[in-house]
Order: C-alpha cells, then sequence, then structure tokens
C-alpha cells in the first residue's frame, strides 16, 4: 500500500495585506476593522479558524492611534500542527542583513587601514590629498 502524504508540521507563508478598505468604516472604528481584516484575510489564506495576531504586529497597527491605521502590511503566518495560525511582523533577515553590513564596513576600514600602510610617512594618499585640496578651497573662498 502506498503511504498518504503527511503535511508538514507547520506552513510558513508572508504576505501583504492591503488595508485600504477600512477607511470606509467611521474614523474611529478604523483600527478596530484593520485587526479584524486581518484576522479575516489570515482565515481565508490559511483555512483555520485559530488566528492570533503576535504584540509587535498589534502595536505597530495601534501606534498611530485608532483613527490612522497603516494602510498597509507585512505579515509573516505560520501555521502549527494544531491549526492555530500565529500572525507576526515580517523581517527581511535581520541577521543576515546586519551580518553583511557589518562585514562590508570592516572591509572598507581594513583597505584604508592598509592603504595608510602602504605609503611612507613623509608622503600623502590622493584621498588625503583631495581633502587639503577642498579645505584650501572652502578657505579661499
Amino acid at each position: 500500500m502506498k503511504k498518504m502524504a503527511t503535511i508538514e508540521d507547520s506552513i510558513t507563508r508572508v504576505y501583504t495585506i492591503n488595508l485600504g478598505k477600512a477607511w470606509i468604516s467611521p474614523q474611529h472604528r478604523r483600527t478596530d476593522r484593520v485587526v479584524n481584516m486581518i484576522r479575516e484575510f489570515a482565515r481565508k489564506h490559511m483555512k483555520s479558524d485559530e488566528i492570533k495576531l503576535e504584540q509587535d504586529l498589534n502595536r505597530q497597527i495601534w501606534s498611530r492611534g485608532k483613527t490612522n491605521p497603516p494602510r498597509k502590511v507585512r505579515v509573516k503566518m505560520v501555521k502549527d500542527e494544531e491549526g492555530v495560525v500565529t500572525v507576526s511582523l515580517y523581517e527581511e533577515l535581520p541577521e543576515a542583513t546586519a551580518a553583511t553590513t557589518a562585514t562590508t564596513t570592516e572591509s572598507a576600514a581594513t583597505v584604508e587601514k592598509k592603504e595608510a600602510d602602504i605609503t611612507s610617512p613623509g608622503e600623502t594618499t590622493a584621498a588625503e590629498q583631495s581633502k587639503e585640496e577642498t579645505k584650501t578651497e572652502a578657505t579661499s573662498k
């Protein structure tokens, strides 16, 4: 007999939800409507009735008050094996981005350091000469 394909333990999806229709509702109910719209969207797309919003998402939605919620929000939805969907803010690889930025900054610093080491103490580099020229031009004006 063939074995049925097993469903993954958790399903993760990233969506950008357009919340512009919340502006149809009265001014002091907009943010309430946005929360309900996110829940409806998650219910429809993840096929589950148990929806939980994370605190960070809730804080971002409510950060501008009850009358002025965001027009769009980028979310990550995770459905676990019990069918509970957790909706959270989506961050694009924060560790990887920070690591590449740090590496780029370090490599630029090492290049400048090596360039300074190559020149003898009495010589000036092209960058230093251009800085000196701009200083003299600024003082002469």
